[in-house]
């Protein structure tokens, strides 16, 4: 059927067209704007934008707008193109066909869905559109809503925590530097460790690139074994050489530091962290201390060798007198040299005593300048003194670790009491018994707070080395030590931050990743793990188009090269990541800008899969609907014919049923009749001779079972007509026990035992008798199909459920097999010949209980037994 155009409407002439169109577009409750055309100068023809002619008051209202904006259609939406807004209108232009689009625009500071529809009209574009901030939201508007605030929140949380985290990293008074993946490439380095290298770009290269000195100096070595172990690797003032200007020259510079692994959520190596303080200057002061220790000692050994000298000249003076006296004779020839030798000998002495002067005043200045080095040098020294370690010597800067407190002259636990027992102290003793020197890194030793007393957790790197007097004994213990607490808590917290952004951004349902310039991944969450089937590790440093496939990448490439650009990037798009894995997104990459370069971005990546799929699903439900709904007017009635033709049938049938039952019992009652008369004529020889006497026994038993169908029969019309039978609340142990009366002969012949259990079950909304039909029948019926093999066992029991009462009959008879079950409920369908049956009675019993919106069910097994289920309503409520 086709239907013809209609055609306009003939406007009365009282009303001009022009007044009807103003009078709409005024008072219309939906926003219109008018646009014009924009067109490429380039060509002529292609569509670059629109400028606003007119908009209505509603559309005013909704977009904040005035009459007749001066923006144009982009200036006004810059990412009216990204969002396929700015398409629509230039295809419904093009085209000259109504053409209409839904949008959520989300972007320049619009936050709403939007039907829009449009016509090109005459030179220009004629737009409506509704908002839905102007009526009440959906149940999924509103549910959406609800997700992007909580993704809303839970990145501003994440973006918090990850300020935080970098803050304490790049004020760390230590040297703290992250390397990432095999090659230990690294991806992140504070100002500290920046100042080892001067102005040399680390972020982002290898370690072997980035440092170039350092080969063969083991420390390539050590970070590659904890990156390959996992394990641990302290390091105590060991040298590097360095070339911190960049020119070339190599320096001494003495660390302390750990390198520890940095592991993902699996528990695997994903990297190796730095964390490193420069201790050239204690090393150094310890150094200088031994050397003017040793040229002390040097020049004493020189003095002594100047006194055995002198002895030595005193015994040649002595051996010369002897031998003037003894030889008189040789005075005269030897006065002149024995002159020249006391001469010799004076110049001699005077020589070795102004030396010895000297080596005083020069080991006094040693000494001095020992003792100014020991008061000024930047580490913490003291000197504790014999077995009890009492404080000998102690520098400023150890002073200073201990306000307020006497320490020089008391033995160790003395002045310091808090540490009795403590590791510190066991080592202090057991340096000065073994003369072994021991490092500590970061001892946490719990010390008395100046003022109230209390112990306050404090951390101290420090070496405790012997000290050996003349003799080459142990005589006391030289300290050197620093407070390193503050570094100490700043890493703990640090870690604690940084496990914790771990386990927040890993909790999320949303994809969080950094991708830097190279459109790499830097850090990726576990929810990757679900999407790429990768460990998160493993992303690092990968491609991002890689990762997505190039079909995938493509949906995304123009944003991501924004987001990289320094732009705030807000869009939804449709990922095919594989062939059996599309998505739908909706994605936010937010710029990670230093000093005004853009280093990367941080990507938000959000699941709307089932939104969209919702939304396509209402979609084409509403079509398909509205096709249902015509072809449901024709079924329906097509039914109604249906239906009355077979009311008319079932009608037709149950009198048929009733009619021939009704019609047969009187020709079957005289059948029997003349059968009774034929016998009592037949001769008495006759009866009991031959044949007749069976024959006619067996054909008034026929007779009975005709007599028995017949009345079925019309037991079953009744029960056709009915379908809505009077109810009320029944006593189901009532029953029970009636039916128990009426069955206890056939009850006490099979020596059955009866199990009743329906003391708590409520009363049943149905009709008295068909109830106690249906009793009798399940129960006759475990009764006559009972096993001869063993005891018959019957149960009945009542339980309720939140919607139905039921009675269970349970019996250890014979059993049917699963094809019988099918059948059992059919008319005059029988299992078992040896017992006396009509095969009606359950087919009655199914009819009864449905009747009254119930249902019956049955589980058997050949030799086990039988178990009928019947479900009754529960007072007015509906059977499940």
């Amino acid at each position: 059927m086709s239907i013809s155009p209609a055609s306009p409407p003939q406007l009365p002439d009282w009303l001009p067209p022009a007044e009807l169109l103003h009078t709409v577009f005024d008072i219309s409750l939906t926003g219109l704007i008018f646009y014009l055309p924009v067109f490429d100068p380039a060509d002529g023809t292609t569509i670059v934008d629109f400028t606003f002619v007119l908009l209505n008051p509603a559309a005013q209202r909704m977009m904040s707008m005035p009459e007749r904006p001066t923006l144009t259609h982009n200036e006004q939406w810059p990412h009216s193109k990204a969002h396929g807004t700015f398409d629509f209108h230039v295809d419904a232009f093009v085209t000259g066909e109504p053409r209409s689009y839904d949008i959520n625009y989300q972007a320049d500071g619009y936050d709403n869905y939007y039907r829009l529809v449009a016509r090109r009209t005459g030179p220009g574009l004629l737009v409506s559109f509704t908002d839905t901030s102007d009526q009440p939201r959906t149940a999924v508007e509103l549910a959406l809503r609800e997700s992007q605030t909580r993704e809303k929140v839970a990145r501003a949380e994440a973006e918090a925590q990850r300020q935080q985290l970098q803050h304490l990293i790049m004020q760390a008074p230590a040297c703290i530097a992250s390397l990432q993946g095999p090659e230990l490439t690294f991806t992140l380095v504070n100002p500290l460790y920046q100042q080892l290298v001067g102005e040399r770009q680390l972020t982002g290269k290898p370690l072997r690139e980035a440092w170039p000195e350092l080969a063969g100096q083991g420390f390539f070595e050590l970070l590659e074994g904890v990156y390959r172990t996992g394990e641990t690797y302290y390091g105590n003032e060991q040298v590097a050489y360095l070339d911190q200007t960049n020119s070339g020259r190599l320096e001494p510079v003495y660390f302390n530091f750990i390198y520890q692994a940095t592991r993902d959520a699996a528990n695997q190596v994903t990297g190796v962290l730095i964390f490193a303080y420069d201790v050239s200057e204690q090393v150094k002061a310890r150094q200088l201390i031994e050397q003017q220790e040793q040229k002390a000692n040097n020049l004493n050994e020189e003095l002594a060798a100047t006194n055995e000298e002198l002895a030595a000249t005193n015994e040649e003076l002595h051996a010369s007198n002897e031998e003037m006296l003894a030889s008189n004779t040789q005075l005269t020839r030897v006065q002149l040299s024995l002159n020249q030798l006391n001469q010799q000998l004076e110049a001699r002495v005077t020589e070795r005593t102004q030396a010895l002067q000297l080596a005083q005043r020069e080991t006094e200045r040693q000494k001095q300048h020992l003792e100014r080095l020991f008061m000024q040098a930047p580490a913490a020294i003291c000197i504790l003194n014999g077995p009890e370690l009492v404080f000998e010597l102690v520098n400023p800067a150890y002073q200073q670790l201990f306000p307020g407190r006497s320490l020089l002259g008391k033995p160790i636990l003395e002045a310091l009491p808090e540490i009795t027992g403590h590791t510190v102290h066991q080592t202090f003793v057991r340096v000065y018994e073994t003369g072994v020197t021991h490092e500590e890194q970061a001892l946490l030793i719990p010390l008395t707070r100046p003022g109230d007393g209390m112990l306050e957790n404090r951390y101290f790197n420090y070496i405790q080395q012997a000290r050996y007097n003349e003799h080459g004994h142990i005589d006391g213990v030289l300290v050197f030590a620093f407070e390193v607490t503050e570094q100490v808590r700043a890493r703990q917290a640090s870690e604690a931050t940084a496990h914790q952004l771990q386990v927040l951004t890993n909790a999320l349902p949303v994809l969080i990743a950094y991708v830097d310039q190279q459109q790499k991944y830097q850090f990726a969450n576990q929810a990757y793990q679900t999407w790429f089937d990768q460990n998160p590790a493993d992303l690092l440093d990968q491609p991002v188009r890689e990762i997505l496939g190039d079909t995938a990448y493509g949906e995304v490439q123009g944003y991501i090269e924004r987001g990289l650009a320094g732009e705030l990037v807000d869009f939804e798009a449709r990922m095919p990541y594989r062939q059996d894995f599309v998505r739908h997104i909706r994605t936010s990459y937010v710029p990670d800008v230093h000093d005004g370069q853009v280093a990367g971005f941080f990507s938000l990546v959000t699941d709307i899969t089932e939104q969209v799929v919702a939304r396509q699903q209402v979609q084409h439900l509403n079509e398909e609907l509205a096709a249902i709904n015509e072809e449901l007017q024709v079924s329906n009635e097509d039914l109604r014919d249906t239906n009355e033709q077979l009311t008319r049938t079932n009608v037709d049938l149950d009198n048929f049923i009733y009619t021939a039952s009704h019609d047969l019992k009187a020709p079957i009652s005289n059948i029997e009749g003349l059968l009774y008369a034929l016998r009592e004529e037949l001769p008495a020889d006759v009866n009991t001779a031959g044949q007749i006497g069976p024959i006619l026994t067996r054909m008034l038993d026929s007779v009975d079972r005709f007599k028995r169908t017949i009345g079925h029969l019309t037991e079953v019309s009744k029960l056709q007509k009915e379908h809505t039978p009077t109810s009320a609340a029944v006593d189901l142990a009532a029953i029970i026990s009636d039916v128990r009366l009426d069955l206890a002969p056939l009850l006490q012949e099979s020596g059955a035992e009866l199990l009743v259990e329906v003391a708590h079950c409520p009363s049943i909304l149905f009709p008295e008798k068909n109830l106690r039909s249906i009793v009798y029948n399940l129960l006759s019926n475990a009764l006559k199909y009972r096993a001869p093999d063993r005891p018959l066992r019957i149960g009945l029991r009542c339980h309720t459920t939140a919607q139905q009462i039921v009675l269970e009959v349970r019996d250890n008879g014979l059993g049917i097999d699963e094809t019988q079950q099918a059948r059992l409920f059919t008319m005059f369908q029988r299992f078992h010949a040896h017992v006396e049956g009509s095969g009606i009675g359950l087919y009655m019993v199914k009819k009864m209980v449905e009747n009254a919106g119930g249902r019956i069910e049955v589980s058997s097994q050949p030799g086990v037994g039988t178990t009928f289920s019947v479900y009754f309503k529960l007072n007015s409520s509906p059977i499940a």
